[in-house]
Order: C-alpha cells, then sequence, then structure tokens
C-alpha cells in the first residue's frame, strides 16, 4: 500500500466516522476507497467493518447526555444487534457477493420514506408504542434485529434504516435516537469484528488506519450533530441517504 493510498483511507476514515455518528452511511465513503487500493470486495468490507468500530465507540460517547436514562432500553436492543450483527456476518462469508445488491436500495429508500414520514406516522402509532412499552415492543425489537443482519453483513446506511424504525415506534427527540443508533451500530460492528478476526481475511494496515481515523471523526460528528435540529438532521439524513442510493444502484 503506497502512501498516498493510506493517506486516502485515514482521509475517507475521519469523514465515515463523522457521517456515520450523525447519519450513517460512512460504509459508503471508505468502502470504495479500499476497493480502489485492490483489496477484494471481502476483505474490504471485513476490513472496513474492523477499522470503524472505534468510530462508532466515539459517537456513542460523544452522545452519551442523549443516553441517559435509556439504559435498559439499550440492552434490550443491543441484545437483537447482537443476534442479527452475527447472523449477517455469517451470510458475508457464505452467500455470493451479489446476494443483497438488489435489496440495498431498496431498504434504504424505504427507510428514506420512513425518516420523512416518522413525525405523521409516530402520531399515529403512539398509542401502540404506550402498549408495547418504552422499548418499542416486539415490533420494534424484531425490525432492528433484521436490520442488523443487514448490518453485518454490509452496513451502509444501517444506521438510517434503525433510526426510521425506532422514529416510528419511539417517542422520542432524534438526538436521543442518533445516541441509540449509535450503540447499536458499535454493537453490531463489535460482534461481527469478532467473527472477522476468527474467520475472515482482512487487511491490517487499512483495519489500523481506519481505526484511528474514524475515532478522530466519530468525535467531530458527535459534535456537530448534537448541535442540529430534529428538522435539519431528518433533512440531512434523507440527503445523504438519498447520495447512498444513487451510489449504490449505480455501482
Amino acid at each position: 500500500m503506497t502512501v498516498g493510498e493510506m493517506l486516502a483511507i485515514f482521509a475517507a476514515g475521519v469523514g465515515a466516522g463523522a457521517i456515520n455518528t450523525v447519519v450513517g452511511s460512512g460504509t459508503l465513503i471508505t468502502f470504495p476507497v479500499l476497493l480502489a487500493t485492490g483489496l477484494p470486495p471481502v476483505t474490504a468490507t471485513v476490513s472496513n467493518a474492523l477499522g470503524l468500530i472505534p468510530g462508532s465507540i466515539s459517537g456513542a460517547i460523544g452522545y452519551r447526555e442523549e443516553l441517559r436514562g435509556q439504559g435498559r432500553r439499550i440492552m434490550k436492543l443491543s441484545v437483537g444487534a447482537l443476534i442479527g450483527g452475527l447472523t449477517g456476518a455469517t451470510l458475508l462469508l457464505t452467500l455470493p457477493a451479489s446476494a443483497f445488491e438488489t435489496i440495498v436500495p431498496v431498504l434504504v429508500a424505504l427507510a428514506l420514506v420512513l425518516i420523512v414520514l416518522q413525525p405523521w406516522i409516530s402520531a399515529k402509532l403512539r398509542h401502540r408504542t404506550r402498549k408495547g412499552g418504552a422499548d418499542g415492543g416486539f415490533l420494534l425489537f424484531a425490525g432492528l434485529t433484521l436490520a442488523s443482519v443487514y448490518g453485518g453483513y454490509f452496513a451502509a446506511a444501517q444506521g438510517i434504516i434503525y433510526v426510521a424504525l425506532m422514529g416510528m415506534l419511539l417517542n422520542e427527540s432524534m438526538q436521543r435516537l442518533t445516541a441509540i443508533k449509535n450503540v447499536l451500530v458499535a454493537v453490531v460492528n463489535g460482534v461481527a469484528a469478532i467473527f472477522f478476526l476468527v474467520a475472515a481475511e482482512f487487511d491490517w494496515t487499512a483495519v489500523v488506519l481506519l481505526a484511528v481515523s474514524s475515532a478522530i471523526g466519530g468525535q467531530i460528528g458527535a459534535r456537530a450533530g448534537r448541535r442540529l435540529s430534529p428538522a435539519i438532521l431528518r433533512t440531512l439524513i434523507v440527503v445523504v441517504g438519498a447520495v447512498a442510493i444513487a451510489q449504490l444502484v449505480l455501482h
């Protein structure tokens, strides 16, 4: 790997760490860069998942104020994230690389529609949320578990899907939902990483570069994202998600 390629990976990691913390879809920045350095797709995916873990943790720490009072909810949802992440990581190493190419843009598009309609949907479903409890009930648990399967497989825009699902079923602000999202992403990436360490090939240079740079980006993203209003944050999610869809379709 050349010095120029290392610098490109580092810069991509900072950007991905920041965007993942606020919105999600940072993988769509780092993954193409890793491919451009000559890494095979699966090796790039695995290296990317390992390298972005510190960024997810850094982002979650940056949102620690918004996490207060949500410990019990996060513990329950993290179980689903763990199960889904491990399942997705297993699928990555067993299914053909083209298996999710069609469904991924559809999932992201659906998530964006849900983000836009979230205030209206939340009002309609608020009585169901009360029945299901403060954690969103089984519907949210099942939805986030399935989203985590996708996250363990590829991870692009998984944060957008998380926020869309939680926005429908939890009566919380966008900032507090973003805080939960960061924890769940860290759980998925973490469990997938443990699996990858013993069962997959990865590039240590890329992993270390992404680990350092994404941690820096996570702090940058947390500081910037916590200042955004709900409307601006929702708009940013939609814009980034639309770019993600375009990149996935064109790729």
